[in-house]
C-alpha cells in the first residue's frame, strides 16, 4: 500500500526524522491560510502516488500567501503526467504546502528488503534529487549500502560510515546518524516494504532535513496496523485493483491483451512468462488464490471483462484446495450470468480434473480446453490477435 508524501512525513516525524513545517490542503483557501501561517514563502506540492511531480509541473514555489493560492488553483484539479503515472496521468486532489529551506546539498536515503541477505538494507548516496534507478544503472558505486538486523536496528557505526561516505560534514554527522536510525526504526515498526527520503538535504546552516518522503507498506501486514490502513487513498488506485481487493483477489493491471486468471502467485508469474514466450502480452496479474469460491471466480470474470484492452482470457488452474470441478462450475455460471463473449482458453490439472472437464463439455458453451501450459498460451495468443 502506498501513501502520500505528507502522510509519510507525519510518520517519520513521529520517529524523530526532521521534516519541514507544513500541512495538507484540499482547497485554494486552505493553501493561502497555511502559507500565511508559515510566513509567506512556501512550496506547493501536488500529492499523488507517483514520482517526477516537479518535472510535470506539480511542485511550485510561492513568494507570499496570495501567490500560494494562485499556484494552488493551477495545481488542484490538474491531471499530472509524470514518468511514473503513464500517459493518462493522475488527478491532483490534495496539496502539501511547506516552508522553504536554504539547501546546501541534496542527498539520498532509502531502505528496502535485500532478499538475498534476508535483511533490510539502508542505501545512501550523494546523488540526491535524482532517480535512484538511474544512479544505480549509470553509477552504482555512488550508492552505499548497510544491511541491518530488524530486531536491533541500524547501528550508530553503520550510520556514521554512511554519513561520512556521502560527504556529510563532521559537524552534521550526529544529526544524520539520528535521522538514519529513526528512518530504520520507522521502516521496521510499520512493516514497510520501502522507506525513502529523496532528497535528504543538508541546509546552509548545517541541519539535516527530509525534504521529500515515500513509504510503501506490506499489504500482508496491515492487519497489525489499523491506523496505517486508514491512510489508503482509493482515488490513487486503479478502480479494477480496488474492486479486486474487495473480493479478496490479487489483481494488477498490465498493458497487454491476454487476460489471466490463475490460482497461486508462482503459477501466475509462470503464466505471464509463457504468454510472452508465445508472442503475446498479459493484460493483468490475477491470482484468485488457492481457496477461491464460485462468487470470487464470478468477480474475477467481471474484472477481466471490465478491461477494454482484454481480447482473450486464459484460465490456468492447478487444482488443490480450489478443485477443478468448483472452478469449472464457477466459470460456467459466470459466463452465462455475465454474458461473456471474449474467447476463453482453459487449462486445468489436479483435483477432480475429469469432473471439471465434463462440466465444461456439457455446458454447451464455446470454451477452448488446452492440453498443457504451452498449448494454452499458444491458443490464447492466437485468439487475442
Amino acid at each position: 500500500m502506498k501513501i502520500h508524501e505528507y502522510q509519510a512525513k507525519s510518520i517519520l516525524a513521529r520517529y524523530g526524522v526532521p521534516v519541514p513545517r507544513g500541512r495538507m490542503a484540499l482547497t485554494v483557501d486552505e493553501a493561502r491560510a497555511i502559507a500565511r501561517e508559515l510566513g509567506g514563502r512556501v512550496v506547493v506540492k501536488a500529492q499523488i502516488h507517483a514520482g517526477g511531480r516537479g518535472k510535470g509541473g506539480g511542485v511550485k514555489l510561492a513568494a507570499n500567501p496570495d501567490e500560494a493560492a494562485e499556484v494552488a488553483s493551477k495545481i488542484l484539479g490538474m491531471t499530472l503526467v509524470t514518468h511514473q503515472t503513464g500517459p493518462e496521468g493522475r488527478l491532483v486532489q490534495r496539496l502539501l504546502v511547506e516552508e522553504t529551506l536554504p539547501i546546501a546539498t541534496e542527498l539520498y536515503l532509502g531502505i528496502v528488503l535485500d532478499r538475498a541477505q534476508g535483511k533490510p538494507v539502508m542505501m545512501a548516496s550523494a546523488a540526491g534529487g535524482m532517480d535512484i534507478e538511474q544512479v544505480a544503472a549509470t553509477a552504482p558505486e555512488k550508492i552505499l549500502k548497510e544491511a541491518f538486523e530488524p530486531g536491533i536496528g541500524l547501528m550508530s557505526w553503520q550510520a556514521r560510515k554512511l554519513a561520512f561516505g556521502i560527504g556529510i560534514p563532521a559537524a552534521s554527522v550526529p544529526e544524520a546518524v539520528k535521522a538514519m536510525q529513526a528512518l530504520a526504526q520507522a521502516y521496521v515498526d510499520t512493516d514497510a516494504s520501502l522507506a525513502e527520503i529523496n532528497p535528504l538535504i543538508l541546509t546552509e546552516d548545517g541541519h539535516i532535513v527530509a525534504l521529500d518522503a515515500k513509504i510503501n507498506f506490506d499489504d500482508n501486514a496491515l492487519f497489525r496496523h489499523k491506523d496505517l490502513a486508514e491512510l489508503r487513498d482509493l482515488n490513487e488506485e486503479d478502480p479494477l485493483e480496488v474492486e479486486a481487493s474487495r473480493h479478496g483477489l490479487n489483481y494488477i493491471k498490465l498493458d497487454g491483451t491476454v487476460g489471466c486468471m490463475v490460482n497461486g502467485a508462482g503459477l501466475a508469474m509462470a503464466t505471464m512468462d509463457i504468454i510472452k514466450y508465445a508472442g503475446g502480452s498479459p493484460a493483468n496479474f490475477l491470482d484468485v488464490g488457492g481457496g477461491a469460491n464460485k462468487e470470487q471466480i464470478k468477480s474475477a470474470f467481471h474484472i477481466l471483462m471490465s478491461d477494454s484492452s482484454v481480447k482473450a482470457v486464459l484460465i490456468n488452474i492447478f487444482g488443490g484446495i480450489l478443485r477443478c470441478d468448483t472452478l469449472a462450475a464457477g466459470v460456467v455460471d459466470a459466463t452465462r450470468e455475465l454474458g461473456m463473449k471474449l474467447p476463453l482458453v482453459i487449462r486445468m490439472e489436479g483435483t477432480n480434473v475429469e469432473e471439471g472437464r465434463r462440466i465444461l463439455k456439457e455446458s454447451g458453451l464455446n470454451f477452448t480446453v488446452a492440453d498443457g501450459m504451452k498449448d494454452a498460451a499458444e491458443k490464447v495468443v492466437a485468439l487475442a490477435r
